[in-house]
């Protein structure tokens, strides 16, 4: 049976190599800020730059309320890298190259499973996950909800 997270899910541990090659531990943040976890289908293609440069053009609003954005997809660290320099990407992108975070999160595939599901999930400082926002087409509204929820957050 395949694990979906969702609203009152505890968010599951991971550690992935971000941007820079470094290890982000997940439970080095838990406690410490509310999160903003992103699944995006692949850097550099028209929906996901939006949604990036969305998270981008917001990140002192996020900040704000001491929360943090990491964007997840399959593309390497090097990839990763060179979509943060080329939109100036100010948040953490981690590569999950075998999917397996996307996997423990169940987030769906779309297009008969060819095109990898976009979501978002936002995690308050407990580690709950306290809302879901699901949609590969809507990629700009992603930011507007998460900000949305953000906002009623301690």
């Amino acid at each position: 049976m395949k694990t979906v997270i969702g609203v009152g899910s505890k968010v599951p541990s991971f550690s992935l190599k971000d941007q820079f090659g470094k290890t982000f531990d997940l439970d080095a943040v838990l406690g410490e800020k509310n999160l903003v976890i992103y699944f995006y289908p692949k850097d550099d293609t028209p929906g996901c730059t939006k949604e990036a440069c969305a998270f981008r053009d917001q990140f002192e609003v996020f900040a704000d309320k001491n929360t943090m954005i990491i964007g997840i997809s399959g593309q390497s660290v090097e990839s990763h890298l060179e979509f943060a320099n080329k939109y100036k990407l100010n948040f953490t992108l981690l590569s999950d190259e075998g999917n397996s975070v996307r996997k423990l999160f169940g987030v769906p595939s779309s297009a008969l499973g060819v095109i990898p599901g976009r979501v978002t999930y936002v995690v308050n400082k407990k580690g709950m996950v306290v809302f879901t926002f699901d949609s590969l087409t809507k990629a700009e509204q992603h930011v507007e909800e998460a900000l949305r929820i953000i906002k009623t957050l301690d």
